[in-house]
């Protein structure tokens, strides 16, 4: 038993020991090597980020900065991002927008899309979480569709002595997978990327007439709303109609015999 014991604590030691190290051998969301380090000025020059990266930029107050990310049908995006802003400064508002890929400007189911930072105030945070992704819409509704969104973030009524100073953003992208109760009958035949994003050398040099698609789309490609868990349910539901039917049949088909006449009747 004190053997039992000695060993009991000297693992627990051992895992105090090597927790902090793990701790701080895993990286943290504003140390992202491969994300991008600079942010477009308009949607044509957009950076392009993946979904779960941390993207930095550096740029003067007043600029617009613009990312562009892929997102698709069955997820619930959700976008956030701080501003560093100088020592001294007035009172600023900044906003974040973010667009589908026909530039609609999405509404944010909740998140502090827009917010005031005090004077002298260090930083300011910003989120956004959007409704779920459809995979199919009517062409009169303003529904997130799968493709690539914009994300725009600037600051607004800037008083004059602000204008230009030195800021740096840091923005994060991710999304909650909601699955089958978002799913509905229907898919676009593309996703809504945009047509020419980006320029080629050969486009520049005159050797090729043809549009360039955007590079950003998911990892594992479009779904297009093809599967989602509400086929399983479809299918679970129908074995268990199918049961409940035999069980009701045999509870009410009675033992099959024909009654029995009394004698002399």
């Amino acid at each position: 038993m004190r053997i039992t014991r000695v060993l009991s604590a000297s693992l627990l030691m051992l895992g105090l020991a090597v927790a902090p190290a793990a701790a701080d051998a895993s990286p943290s969301p504003s140390a992202d090597g491969d994300a991008p380090t600079a942010a477009g000025t308009s949607f044509r020059t957009a950076t392009e980020i993946e979904q779960g990266r941390t993207a930095t930029a550096k740029g003067s107050a007043g600029d617009y900065l613009y990312w562009a990310f892929p997102a698709d049908a069955g997820q619930r995006p959700t976008v956030e991002a701080t501003v560093k802003l100088p020592a001294t400064h007035a009172v600023e508002t900044w906003q974040l927008d973010v667009y589908d890929g026909l530039r609609r400007r999405q509404a944010c189911q909740y998140g502090a899309q827009t917010r005031t930072a005090a004077a002298g105030a260090a930083s300011v945070r910003l989120a956004c979480t959007l409704r779920t992704v459809r995979a199919w819409s009517e062409q009169w509704a303003n529904d997130p569709l799968p493709g690539t969104y914009y994300v725009r973030l600037t600051a607004v009524g800037l008083t004059t002595a602000d204008l230009g100073l030195p800021v740096d953003a840091q923005v994060r992208v991710g999304s909650e997978d909601i699955g089958g109760s978002a799913a509905v009958d229907g898919s676009l035949a593309e996703p809504l990327v945009p047509g020419v994003a980006v320029t080629s050398e050969a486009e520049e040099d005159g050797a090729s007439d043809t549009a360039v698609l955007s590079g950003v789309d998911p990892d594992d490609g479009w779904s297009s709303g093809w599967w989602s868990d509400r086929w399983v349910w479809t299918a679970v539901g129908g074995v268990l109609a199918a049961l409940a039917g035999v069980g009701g049949y045999t509870l009410t088909r009675g033992s099959g015999r024909p009654a029995r006449v009394p004698p002399g009747a």
